[in-house]
């Protein structure tokens, strides 16, 4: 009886490995659903189109976008060309003043960054899409831009990965 309890447990272990081996989707703890035959990935230059120009945001967020594919998939990085693309442009970096008080002072002042992107699946064109996507961080009325300014980006450019990378990996 244990015998045959033994062989059954190990035909189902043998049965499950052959049906997730088959499968051409990959998954992982990180929520990425990948192709098999995908494996590489490039992050071409995201030119900054806003009116209000941060010098260094193109090349963080760019940085921020590559760090996060590179730690959640294991995918391949290469220059151009990749299985995956991505693609865009910042389109805004405004800061406007929020939750007005006493005296028409603004309590808080919000710094938003907008980016469009391209996606490009080359394996997979129907998964391709262009979006834009949108993040904020609100601060302190007192606190001047100079001040916040590179905590509040860093802030941004994560949620803004993290919802690239929901959008074009995750499939969410």
């Amino acid at each position: 009886m244990k015998i045959r309890s033994s062989i059954l447990i190990l035909l189902t272990v043998i049965l499950s490995a052959a049906v997730f081996t088959a499968c051409k989707i990959s998954y992982s703890f990180t929520g990425a659903s990948i192709a098999t035959n995908v494996k590489t990935f490039s992050v071409d230059y995201f030119s900054n189109r806003a009116k209000l120009v941060n010098p260094n945001l193109s090349q963080q967020f760019i940085e921020g976008l590559q760090e996060k594919l590179i730690k959640q998939t294991s995918l391949n990085q290469i220059k151009e060309n990749g299985d995956l693309e991505f693609s865009g442009q910042i389109t805004e970096y405004d800061v406007k003043p929020m939750n007005i008080s006493q005296g028409d002072l603004a309590a808080q002042n919000r710094l938003t960054i907008t980016v469009k992107v391209k996606f490009t699946n080359n394996k997979d064109h129907e998964s391709d899409w262009e979006k834009s996507f949108s993040a904020y961080e609100d601060f302190n009325s007192n606190s001047s831009l100079n001040d916040v300014e590179d905590e509040l980006v860093r802030l941004i450019i994560i949620k803004l990965t993290d919802d690239i990378f929901n959008a074009s990996i995750a499939n969410w």
